[in-house]
Order: structure tokens, then sequence, then C-alpha cells
């Protein structure tokens, strides 16, 4: 079964041999370094420290915000 979640409002499906399994590995396959993003999920804040600890379920509304350097 294919792996759906609503990331930033837009639907993201994701193959059964790509499926990520956690929120760690959701943003190395999406390529957001971890360092520069907040993450929530159904509209909790994940701690940092949390997201390989953080497993994935289909349908998952997941909003991601990056921090930009610059002035």
């Amino acid at each position: 079964m294919t792996l759906i979640l609503k990331i930033n409002g837009v639907d993201k499906g994701f193959a059964d041999d790509r499926t990520p399994e956690n929120l760690s590995e959701l943003l190395d396959d999406l390529g957001i370094s971890q360092a520069t993003v907040v993450a929530e999920i159904d509209g909790l804040i994940i701690n940092r420290k949390d997201f390989a600890r953080t497993p994935l379920q289909p349908g998952q509304a997941i909003e991601l915000v990056r921090f930009v350097g610059g002035g």
C-alpha cells in the first residue's frame, strides 16, 4: 500500500519500496536538513531529538518550516 501524507497542504505519495518509516527518513527523502526545520504532525510540534522515533502513518498532516539565513 502506498503511503500518502499531506505535506504543507499537498498530498504526497510514497511507493512501497521508498516509504519513509519515520520523520527523520522523510526529511532525508525530501532533502531537508533536520537542523534547519521545525516539524509539526497533526498539529503537534515534534522535538528535533524525536524525529527518528516519530513513526509516520497514512493520512497524517505534516507541516515543515525551514529556516533560511540571510539579511
